[in-house]
């Protein structure tokens, strides 16, 4: 697997586009004054790019055409989605997803 500089304008371009509706809040006072749809949206517009990048980077192979990823992978994506649906936070969701991965490759499996 190549790891190159190739993706750094990229993951550039995405925290300039992301950055500032997650600092808003800190920068504006009185942001909570918005109304709440306009509220959800800066709050979630980080992590929906994030979870955009990470899904087609988990669920999709290298090869040209790109194809669906099958294996644990997918299986931790599903899980992390739903753990952090139940909870409402996404770090027990991303944990779950990377303890299932390292005991499933530790069991031989991926």
């Amino acid at each position: 697997m190549n790891l190159g500089l190739g993706l750094v304008p990229l993951a550039f371009l995405m925290w300039l586009a992301t950055y500032p509706s997650r600092a808003l809040p800190m920068l504006a006072p009185g942001i909570e004054r918005l109304p709440p749809r306009a509220v959800a949206y800066l709050r979630l517009s980080g992590p929906s790019a994030l979870a955009a990048l990470a899904a087609v980077n988990c669920l999709l192979t290298s090869d040209k055409p790109p194809r669906l990823l099958l294996g644990i992978e997918p299986l931790a994506v599903a899980l992390c989605v739903l753990v952090v649906w139940r909870t409402r936070r996404l770090l027990p969701g991303v944990i779950a997803a990377v303890v299932f991965v390292a005991v499933a490759r530790a069991l031989g499996a991926g």
